[in-house]
């Protein structure tokens, strides 16, 4: 799901697989290899410990509490309690209050890079694990800093636009839009039709704050340059070309969405277009059980969003890592943390629930995954990184508190409080305002 089902990058063939893992083998032999990884964290005797879980993805606790009593059969001595804050709550803020009040988590997410370095002096090298020498190296670069190894990848995700194929047919749309001006046109032909072209849930701060601006940043000529520079104050989003190109986009969905973009949560507009009243809408693959659930086997695609008239930079998806496991240096009880986490990637339980129950794009090598397996989204995007044509996901290299302050400039503009200029003025001052 996003990061509130969240967030964050990558790009190119090696892209292949990101969640969580290691080797295979049945469940005795991975048992041998978690004893032999983490001391007596996998005996059943002797003291037991509780690892406290604190993620974002609201879209697996349901597995993750299945999950959990599978690995206690195995693991008598180790019990899980498992937390989850997401949705659009602001689990930043929650993971900050935990720590404070003295509840810290031992195993929580971590988007990486700018979010690794905030919460460098709390996280365990897992250098040493069994699963990291199976990571796909693209997949790992987020949580890797000085050779060393921080968090796990809980998986690849990709964002864009989730589209209704027999509307489009319907409409006469025969290939997905590759410039603003084809999406344009056939977001003409979709009402022509009496079918609302996009159903906008521009309540959701992570939406446009997260996952939606980061196509701005992803089509700089050298992003990391550009945020680089806006760190040093060398660049500026003001006048720049790719932010007046995401307005347009912005707009454009507005003008063929539904009514009161700013009060549809996301569940509405999920809703919106598994019942067919809209053809399209700015999601990932994690939509996939989403959609599932209300109308199964429902005919869907995935294509990138375009911000201009450019097809060769507009047909590359945005694809990242939303979050990373990571445990607490801390931790009373991070062996067997470590246990739990190996046992996630390595059980053929586990497998089966990273890519048949979540329908996720694993991140390591040794979990294999088909398109029966990940749905029609993921076989999408899957395809898109086969192709090496994705951006990565930009947010986690953001300063912390920025999203949130992009989200409300961007629903600023939306509400037309302000013009495209001041709004680019204000994304510039939030950025400004929370740099280092």
């Amino acid at each position: 799901m996003m990061k509130k089902r969240s967030a964050v990058m990558l790009s190119s063939v090696m892209l292949m697989s990101v969640v969580l893992a290691a080797c295979g083998g049945n469940n005795t032999n991975n048992n041998a290899s978690n004893s032999a990884a983490n001391g007596s964290a996998g005996k059943p005797s002797g003291e037991v410990k509780t690892v406290k879980i604190f993620q974002f993805k609201t879209e697996i606790v349901e597995g993750l509490n299945e999950l959990k009593v599978e690995f206690e059969k195995e693991y008598p001595n180790i019990k899980l309690d498992i937390q989850t804050v997401g949705g659009g709550a602001d689990y930043a803020a929650a993971l900050k209050t935990k720590f404070a009040s003295g509840d810290a988590p031992d195993i929580f997410s971590n988007g990486g890079y700018a979010e690794m370095a905030l919460w460098g002096d709390k996280l365990e090298d897992l250098s040493d694990q069994p699963w990291v020498k199976d990571l796909i190296p693209l997949a790992a670069e987020p949580m890797t800093k000085d050779g060393k190894t921080y968090g796990m990848p809980m998986n690849l995700e990709g964002i864009g636009y989730v589209y209704n194929k027999d509307l489009f047919a319907k409409a006469g749309i025969t290939e997905t839009p590759k410039t603003i001006s084809e999406l344009e046109e056939d977001a003409k032909k979709l009402q022509a039709i009496d079918v609302i072209p996009f159903g906008n849930a521009y309540q959701e701060w992570w939406l446009l704050g997260i996952q939606g601006i980061s196509v701005a940043f992803a089509q700089q000529n050298n992003v990391d340059e550009f945020i680089n520079g806006l760190n040093a104050g060398t660049s500026t989003i003001v006048g720049n070309e790719k932010f007046k190109d995401w307005s347009n986009l912005l707009n454009l969905t507005v003008k063929y969405g539904q009514k009161n973009p700013l009060t549809t949560d996301a569940n509405t507009h999920l809703a919106m277009f598994a019942n067919g009243e809209t053809a399209m809408m700015q999601e990932g693959n994690w939509a996939q059980t989403l959609v599932d659930n209300i109308t199964p086997n429902m005919n869907i695609g995935m294509f990138p969003m375009p911000i201009n008239d450019d097809p060769a930079m507009n047909d590359k998806l945005s694809v990242g890592v939303p979050a990373n496991l990571v445990v607490n240096k801390d931790s009373g009880s991070k062996e067997e943390a470590k246990t739990f986490l190996n046992w996630l990637v390595t059980s053929d339980m586990g497998k089966e629930y990273i890519v048949k129950k979540w329908k996720f794009i694993p991140a390591l090598s040794t979990i294999p995954a088909t398109p029966e397996d990940i749905g029609l989204l993921g076989a999408d995007v899957w395809n898109y990184v086969k192709e090496g044509k994705v951006y990565g996901l930009q947010a986690s290299k953001f300063p912390d508190g920025v999203t949130q302050e992009f989200a409300s400039s961007i629903q600023e503009l939306i509400a037309g409080k302000v013009d495209e200029a001041g709004w680019e003025k204000s994304m510039q001052a939030a950025w400004d305002k929370l740099k280092k």
